[in-house]
């Protein structure tokens, strides 16, 4: 009795084991590539709500630079209105000196606020460190219309030299490029703060 079940064992065929493997790696490569089709999904989308979130001019973004004179530019035209006629002001006498100044950023909505610093924890790995270069929505003086950014550096060096006649100001040793009204006309600036933390 023993030698017949040992005898129909023996006569059950099982597929080839490279049959195994060539189902396995058939199925392995389907799944693959649905796989990868359903992550490029999920990577477009992610991307693309991602690129929804980006602050446009309307939110007071500068796609490069912008003119003092460019009042229809949001970043411009929602500036507080003294510190804009001051900067216009001392625009003129710098023209004089062979100084232009271009406008890198001014006013600037809450949301596009918080995504500047967003960005700056990205890159420098912690807020502690973006807020000494970014201030939050609730402190940020560009959110008010009380703050500007002028570019090139002759223009940076002539306002900390010549700024404070119409009251402009550097506030931050680290943002020589940053300027607010923040004395009298001719008056004395304040101490400069560290950084934004500050």
């Amino acid at each position: 009795m023993a030698g017949m079940s040992e005898l129909r064992a023996s006569s059950v065929r099982h597929p080839p084991l490279g049959r195994w493997i060539g189902l396995i790696a058939v199925g392995l490569a389907i799944a693959a590539v649905v796989g990868m089709v359903l992550w490029g999904a999920v990577f477009r989308q992610a991307a693309a709500l991602a690129a929804g979130l980006v602050p446009g001019a309307d939110d007071g973004r500068v796609a490069s630079t912008a003119s003092l004179a460019d009042a229809g530019v949001p970043a411009i035209g929602k500036l507080d209105p003294g510190l804009l006629s001051a900067m216009r002001a001392a625009e003129r006498a710098a023209r004089s000196d062979g100084i232009a100044f271009e406008v890198t950023s001014g006013w600037r909505t809450p949301r596009y606020q918080q995504w500047l610093l967003d960005q700056a924890v990205t890159t420098y790995g912690s807020e502690e460190r973006a807020l000494q270069w970014v201030a939050p929505p609730d402190r940020s003086h560009h959110v008010t219309g009380d703050a500007i950014d002028i570019a090139p550096l002759a223009a940076q060096s002539w306002l900390i030299q010549r700024g404070a006649t119409w009251g402009l100001c550097q506030i931050y040793v680290n943002e020589p490029w940053h300027f607010e009204l923040a004395t009298e006309p001719g008056g004395v600036c304040p101490a400069l703060r560290e950084d934004a933390a500050g």
